[in-house]
């Protein structure tokens, strides 16, 4: 991002811009490290509980419908507190809710600090994605927009990364104690440094200039635009676009996404049908279960996290890929070559599953087998990173016209949460009946979301948030 910046912002605004959006970041940090964490403590958990699969896969889904909440209201609550007011609300849940997970009573204690944590993933999935399109310079918008999903993936990895230092300090066994805590427990209380963290960050950086805008305060609006656009940028040509689009506008009401479609607007629908797609493929059974994956094909606990972590540095490539190209080739073409990509790769991994070998509680794949699935898993991550990972969130940012912006938002990331919660809950089950099936449906969307992309979505890439419509 160095050189001199397109669109009149100069290049020493470029700096305070990037760190302002990273802060606001840690938020999404907060959201893929809380919501990744749980994978290394499954074991922990049902062994711990003595629960069967129906009963771990809802302690693990539970907290998606705590998203899905936590997305439907922090749009409203991003209005009318501010958006740096918000996350400090957010930072708070997230610390509050990681002490409870690490000293839970019984299981359904711990579904309830669960779902706590679940409402705190949901607000940040809403004011990250928002606040960064807001506070962006145009021309970097797509680059900056991604940050929110870099974290994501960075949170994901480090929790995998922290979960397995934690099992081999306590000897390659979730359920050995360390310091009077078993290990599983401390993977969950982790999340409470980057909490605190996101606290304190969240009261450094500016509030949202169309924020201030709409909340009448221009003179503190004009100074954010002149911190992020630049002196030379002209400020108050800026400031009074904002206000143009803002003036005829009362505060965005879920009423205000009626239309004639099935009751919703036809953009509302495409920031639906966005989301659900983005989990549909399968993502989070990677996330959330593929230490207890690999266990049950033969790897032992330690190496399964490993593998874990593995591919979280897969995702992590795979983001950065998107954040070079999204602004340069564009948001459809991102998201076509990565649902060809999926398809292809999950399809592969459904072949190999296809070769399990019932053993006891568990399935044994052919070494060749069990090489390929492993591959293929690598590679689906990789795809998805690179394009329907980051691509999403840009789109959400700034797809819906300002009007409605928040609340749309707000309801296709409860969307998204909805999703999850369906893919996560019912992946335990249908493991259970056949692996290889599970993975032929999640193929299947991936086709799916390609066809949908080609006919229905269009492209953002430059365009003003107060263009959009």
């Amino acid at each position: 991002m160095a050189g001199t910046a397109p669109s009149g912002t100069s290049s020493e605004n470029i700096g305070h811009v990037v760190f302002i959006t990273a802060a606001a970041a840690i938020g999404g940090f907060l959201f893929g490290y809380d919501s990744a964490v749980i994978n290394g403590a499954v074991t922990g958990i049902q062994k711990h509980f003595g629960v069967g699969p129906v009963q771990i896969g809802f302690v693990v889904a539970i907290a998606l419908l705590g998203s899905a909440l936590g997305a439907w209201i922090a749009g409203g609550l991003a209005d009318r507190w501010g958006r740096t007011r918000t996350m400090q609300v957010v930072a708070i849940l997230f610390a509050i809710s990681s002490v409870g997970q690490a000293l839970p009573f019984s299981v359904w204690d711990l579904a309830f600090w669960r779902v706590l944590a679940g409402v705190g993933i949901g607000m940040a999935s809403v004011i990250g994605p928002a606040y960064i399109a807001e506070v962006s310079p145009p021309a970097y918008r797509g680059r900056l927009g991604s940050f929110q999903q870099l974290a994501i993936v960075l949170g994901i990895a480090v929790s995998q990364l922290v979960n397995y230092a934690i099992a081999k300090t306590a000897g390659g066994n979730v359920n050995n104690e360390l310091a009077g805590l078993e290990a599983w427990q401390w993977m969950l209380g982790a999340c409470l440094v980057p909490a605190l963290l996101y606290l304190l960050f969240s009261t450094i950086i500016p509030e949202s200039p169309r924020f201030l805008v709409a909340a009448r305060k221009p003179q503190e609006a004009r100074r954010v635009l002149a911190e992020v656009e630049g002196e030379s940028a002209d400020v108050d040509a800026r400031l009074a676009e904002i206000q143009d689009s803002l003036r005829s506008e009362r505060r965005p009401r879920l009423r205000d996404l009626r239309g004639p479609k099935l009751g919703l607007l036809p953009i509302v629908w495409i920031g639906i049908l966005l989301s659900a797609f983005q989990q549909f493929v399968g993502i989070n059974v990677i996330f959330y279960y593929s230490a207890s994956l690999w266990q049950s094909i033969g790897i032992n606990q330690s190496n399964s996290l490993l593998i874990s972590f593995s591919t979280s540095i897969i995702n992590i490539v795979g983001t950065f890929i998107a954040i070079a190209l999204v602004d340069r080739i564009g948001r459809r073409p991102l998201l076509l070559i990565g649902s060809a990509g999926m398809a292809v790769a999950l399809a592969v991994a459904a072949w190999a599953f296809s070769s399990g070998v019932p053993s006891g509680d568990t399935v044994r794949l052919p070494e060749a087998q069990g090489f390929v699935a492993l591959v293929a898993a690598h590679v689906f991550v990789l795809f998805f990173a690179l394009s329907w990972g980051v691509v999403v969130w840009v789109l959400l940012g700034e797809m819906f016209p300002n009007r409605i912006r928040a609340a749309a938002l707000s309801v296709a990331a409860s969307a998204q949460w909805v999703a999850n919660w369906l893919i996560t809950v019912s992946f335990p089950s249908l493991a259970a009946w056949s692996l290889a099936g599970a993975y032929v449906g999640y193929t299947f969307f991936a086709v799916l979301s390609f066809l949908f992309v080609l006919f229905k979505v269009r492209e953002t890439k430059g365009r003003k948030l107060e263009e959009m419509g």
